[in-house]
């Protein structure tokens, strides 16, 4: 059967069910279950960070609840789609966010190294505190601006017929890969932190607190890598290539992997335990004048 346009603009802008003759735009009709299961993970991992930053006052650790918040709202235009899946609406909203959604939990963990930077001191790395959090996070808000722009731009002319979604998707390709080049040096930076306090001897004293905290911050890195590394190539593929028009791999590599990025922040909560990693004590070599007070 073919359709007049008038027919494909009310199919997109209303609630049709699959059509054998009519492919939707995700190649497939998103799970309903997936996308229910998904909204409840992140959002009790968003109430449990919202209660933890405001109990502990560190407003800072917001920006999980944030990128929580951002990812439910993803997840839900996928359960739109479920019932849904040809309305541009729901299509829409997952593209935009749900590809944004992790720049948020980078962010929370750039500003976390510069609280251990704080708190064993500025011989501990090259750059200051301040300066991660101007490099780091302004990179991380290139990233958001540059993937947000190009999903919208993906996402209204999918809206279209035959409409040309190729400008958008670079754009958004450009964006991830930005951000896996941010990600790429930070680790660089991250690993030259712990090179100079096991050189200095401060790894030794170091609390369980501050190993837990690491050991988050490493599993949760390494999922958002893992991810940008797939849509990368999910994007440069097309929208009609395998990996997007195949459901598991992005519930395994996206939706899974970015529950555990943020949910073990929600484990090994920053705001419980750098108190404890602060009042561990500091070698007796190490000038205490160099320690300022910090907020946490």
């Amino acid at each position: 059967m073919s359709y007049t346009i008038q027919q494909l603009i009310e199919i997109n802008q209303g609630c049709t069910a699959l059509k054998d003759d009519l492919e939707p735009s995700y190649g497939y009709v998103p799970t309903k279950g997936a996308g229910m299961a998904f909204c409840i993970l992140f959002g009790l991992s968003m109430l449990a960070h919202t209660f933890q930053f405001c109990w502990k006052r560190t407003w800072w650790c917001s920006v999980f609840a944030i990128g929580c918040l951002v990812e439910l709202i993803g997840w839900a235009g996928r359960t739109w789609s479920s019932d849904c899946p040809y309305n541009s609406t729901a299509f829409m909203i997952q593209i935009s966010t749900l590809i944004i959604g992790p720049t948020f939990f980078t962010a929370g963990i750039y500003i976390l190294l510069g609280r251990f930077i704080q708190i064993f001191g500025r011989e501990s790395s090259f750059l200051s505190p301040k300066q991660y959090l101007w490099i780091f996070c302004t990179c991380d808000i290139i990233s958001l601006v540059v993937q947000a722009a190009g999903g919208g731009l993906a996402s209204s002319e999918s809206d279209k017929i035959g409409g040309d979604t190729a400008t958008g998707t670079n754009i958004m390709v450009a964006g991830i890969v930005f951000q896996l080049i941010s990600i790429t040096i930070f680790v660089g930076c991250a690993g030259d932190f712990l090179r100079r306090i096991t050189r200095l001897g401060y790894l030794s004293w170091a609390s369980g607190s501050f190993m837990m905290l690491t050991g988050a911050m490493v599993l949760s890195v390494v999922c958002i890598y893992i991810r940008s590394i797939y849509r990368t190539v999910e994007l440069a593929q097309g929208w009609s290539g395998y990996l997007i028009t195949h459901e598991s791999y992005f519930i395994g590599l996206d939706g899974v992997l970015m529950v555990v990025a943020v949910g073990i922040f929600n484990v090994f909560n920053p705001g419980w335990l750098l108190s404890s990693v602060r009042g561990a004590g500091l070698p007796v070599s190490r000038p205490t004048a160099e320690v300022k007070p910090v907020r946490y």
